[in-house]
């Protein structure tokens, strides 16, 4: 199999690809929330599955526990998006949010659902958008909630993963005050890798 590490341009191209997608992102999180969203530079990296989680460390900066949701996404470029926040973040936005959310009589509910569509917003906006670029249609599966109080160490669990390699596209979304951040994690395989160096080769030679 073809060594799946990206070189600088189709590394430089997907960072530009993701950052056109943060955008569209942002613009639709805006709405959600009704505030400015900061975005940060996206970052890939090409790692070893057992690194996968120091490598989600460091490009977080996160070092405590997390709210996970994941959902996955293919065409013939498969992998997953994952949203990270902070353990109990969920609550800070909660109350910076109008109703359904801030006052309902089911704070658990409201903070689960709130959090599922933050994370609807970004895996939907950014995932669709890069795909676009790329000439191609995303499939989604349903979201899911891995966890309200997860160590990054039980997000990327290498033993249960078939997969000796995997790209980390990492974005990251702030509130105006910093109050809320919430990360964007692409990950995908070693032939996903592949085929979306292709798609990245592609898109290069009709530029």
């Amino acid at each position: 199999m073809p060594d799946p590490a990206m070189n600088e341009d189709q590394r430089d191209a997907l960072q530009e690809v993701a950052n056109m997608a943060m955008g569209q992102a942002a613009t639709r999180l805006s709405k959600l929330l009704g505030t400015f969203i900061e975005l940060s530079v996206p970052r890939v990296r090409v790692v070893s599955v057992a690194e996968a989680s120091a490598a989600l460390r460091t490009m977080t900066g996160i070092t405590g526990t997390v709210t996970a949701v994941r959902q996955g996404f293919r065409s013939d470029i498969k992998g997953e998006a994952i949203v990270l926040c902070k353990s109990g973040s969920v609550e800070q936005l909660c109350a910076l949010v109008d109703d359904p959310y801030a006052k309902s009589t089911y704070e658990t509910t409201s903070q689960t659902e709130l959090i599922f569509d933050v994370a609807n917003v970004l895996m939907g906006a950014c995932v669709s958008c890069i795909f676009d670029q790329l000439g191609r249609t995303p499939i989604f599966s349903p979201p899911g909630m891995l966890g309200t109080d997860l160590a990054l160490d039980d997000v990327f669990q290498p033993d249960m993963l078939a997969w000796k390699t995997a790209l980390l596209l990492e974005v990251n979304f702030a509130l105006e005050d910093h109050s809320f951040r919430a990360h964007l994690v692409m990950l995908m395989a070693e032939d996903a890798i592949q085929r979306m160096n292709e798609a990245l080769d592609a898109l290069l030679s009709s530029l």
